[in-house]
């Protein structure tokens, strides 16, 4: 697609900017679980994420995008566990597959929504992102996973990526020095068993995809990238959009990758 397509910079320009939902934030704690949710004000049978921080990285940093999913209407929430150095990826896999049940199980923003349990996904960020594929693949509920700058877990991504079945879109940054595409989602990709896409996002580091800054910012070299998030926050909403809600609106971002 040509660089300067007007369908695909018009769908970036609109995905990328706040939908039509008022939003509402909770706390996972009063389910149980430590960290946030983010959901429209209102509506039903809604589709709903989970998603996964990046190692030492705190949920705050990805609100924004959080936020701006439940303005397009899907309920997103993160888990605020496994933040220390030494994380246990297995775990943070089952806090996100807990937090779909707190999603599906608890009628959030005071009654008044409610979530399909037939509209599931996953989406993370660095250690998140391949968590999510650990989650996926044990999970069938989940209809899509989307990862940003995914980093290779322990136990393996790659390993479990041939259990997951269903959609799966892998952004990789093209800076990414911490888990550059090559070793983490490039061999993820190539082993997903369902309908794959992977995209890599043009000057982009590994922290490009968080909000606001960080101490870890220095230690890891990288920080938020204003382009990155925008052009993130388009294709993560497109993507979640068509495969949780059956929207084929924006399925021009998605064709093929854009470059705007």
């Amino acid at each position: 697609m040509a660089r300067t397509d007007p369908a695909v910079r018009r769908t970036v320009e609109e995905l990328s900017r706040p939908g039509p939902y008022a939003v509402a934030r909770g706390d996972l704690a009063v389910a149980g679980l430590p960290g946030v949710v983010f959901t429209p004000r209102s509506g039903l049978g809604l589709p709903a994420v989970a998603f996964g921080h990046g190692w030492l990285q705190p949920t705050a940093r990805y609100e924004e995008l959080l936020r701006h999913l439940a303005t397009w209407g899907v309920v997103a929430a993160a888990p605020g566990t496994q933040r220390g150095a030494l994380a246990s990826h297995r775990q943070f896999a089952t806090d996100l597959r807990t937090a779909l049940d707190v999603c599906t199980g608890v009628r959030l923003g005071d009654g008044a929504i409610s979530v399909d349990p037939d509209m599931l996904g996953l989406v993370g960020h660095g250690m998140g992102g391949g968590c999510a594929v650990l989650a996926a693949a044990e999970d069938r509920r989940c209809r899509a996973v989307v990862t940003l700058a995914l980093a290779e877990t322990l136990p393996s991504a790659v390993a479990a990526a041939p259990g997951c079945t269903m959609p799966g879109l892998h952004v990789a940054g093209e800076n990414d020095q911490v888990a550059p595409a090559v070793g983490h989602a490039e061999p993820v990709a190539r082993a997903w068993a369902g309908p794959v896409q992977l995209r890599t996002l043009p000057k982009a580091g590994h922290l490009g995809f968080t909000a606001g800054s960080h101490w870890t910012d220095v230690l890891i070299g990288s920080g938020s990238e204003t382009a990155t998030r925008r052009m993130s926050r388009a294709l993560v909403t497109a993507f979640l959009l068509r495969h949780l809600a059956g929207a084929t609106d924006y399925d021009v971002l998605l064709a093929e990758p854009p470059v705007v």
